[in-house]
């Protein structure tokens, strides 16, 4: 599949009409305000990928931020990961995404939370990024690249975008041992947009792109005990909670 079709496909994916109407609901059905909501209201829904803040805030004591950094989310979906940077650490964070229903959420979800003057949200391909060589501080990108064919493009551009010794953090679902993956995924209806990697090849690809991996981390027996966790928690519940990942993945997501 050529690339703008592909990029097309992944992100009709993604799109889910009236999304944010669709979050607000759930807010109002939460009790919680949705013209108001704090960061924490918004987690269950709004960091989409394994064990969301938990993961994100394990990810971000890596990265060693501080205040005034210019840091990127790479395929920052509705805006999480970044309003998260924002709030814990006071940096500048430029979100990208190639889902125009994400980017238009991400923008009033930062609106709604007081912090639309420290994210900055941008439609566009990670793979072609509009920002200038060295422009950023530290990156992060998580659950991205399982759509991405090109990976070295990616890699690249990512290297393209930091600054020479940038942190990155990198958290993706990797390929394990078996052959088979089963379809529809999360991120995936088929095999034609999905591109996973094992580990060791993640690695290989980032280090030929320039990046030294100094640290690398297998999350597979955590990110079963979470999944197993919050299935149990909706089947006790007759059904997900009125703000969760549901409202992003309709039905793929519970599989």
């Amino acid at each position: 599949m050529e690339r703008d079709a592909l990029e097309r496909a992944v992100a009709g994916h993604y799109d889910r009409p009236a999304l944010l109407q669709r979050i607000a609901e759930g807010l109002k059905a939460a009790g919680i305000d949705p013209n108001a909501p704090e960061l924490e209201d918004l987690a269950p829904v709004d960091e989409f990928h394994t064990a969301g803040r938990i993961t994100t805030l394990r990810a971000l004591k890596k990265l060693g931020l501080s205040a005034g950094m210019r840091v990127l989310d790479a395929g920052c979906g509705i805006g999480g990961t970044a309003r998260c940077i924002a709030s814990q650490h006071g940096c500048r964070v430029t979100g990208i995404d190639l889902t125009p229903s994400y980017v238009e959420t991400a923008r009033d979800l930062a609106r709604r939370t007081g912090l639309d003057d420290l994210c900055t949200f941008v439609h566009g391909s990670v793979l072609d990024m509009p920002f200038a060589d060295g422009e950023f501080s530290a990156a992060i990108t998580l659950h991205v690249a399982m759509n991405i064919a090109d990976r070295e493009a990616f890699y690249a551009e990512l290297a393209r975008v930091v600054a020479p010794g940038a942190p990155l953090c990198v958290f993706d679902v990797m390929k394990g041992p078996r052959e088979g993956m089963a379809y529809p995924a999360p991120w995936a209806e088929t095999a034609e947009t999905s591109f996973l990697k094992t580990l060791q090849e993640t690695v290989a690809l980032l280090e030929a792109a320039g990046f030294e991996v100094t640290e690398r981390e297998n999350l597979r027996e955590f990110a079963v005990a979470f999944f197993d966790k919050v299935f149990a928690a909706n089947k006790a519940a007759g059904g997900p909670p009125p703000v969760g990942l549901h409202l992003l993945t309709g039905a793929n997501g519970v599989e």
